[in-house]
């Protein structure tokens, strides 16, 4: 599945061509016209441009609300944390002084 396809040795190009020989012209090919678009072009109309203005603003405020809920957590962990060691440094040397 992975390994790559060669072609044939027989189908292959010649590797060389004799310098001798002078190089045979190009067939005439006609000019062939630009294909036509199938599909047509997107148009934006005020409307639409105003919809998707408010869709992408939208889309804005939605990532930005989440990222800073969650820097605000680990805004709340880190405080928390950090007052439990106060608390716990307090009470081992509480500790130590009742010996």
């Amino acid at each position: 599945m992975f390994t790559p396809k060669y072609p044939h040795p027989d189908t292959a190009p010649p590797a060389t061509v004799p310098a001798t020989e002078a190089p045979a012209p190009a067939p005439a090919i006609p000019a062939q016209a630009a294909p036509v678009a199938t599909r047509p072009a997107v148009q934006l109309t005020p409307g639409s441009a105003f919809a998707l203005a408010a869709g992408g603003g939208a889309v804005v405020l939605v990532v930005g609300a989440v990222l800073v809920s969650m820097l605000l957590a680990v805004a709340i962990t880190g405080v928390s944390v950090a007052l439990v060691a106060v608390v716990l440094r307090l009470l081992l040397k509480d500790l130590d002084k009742q010996r």
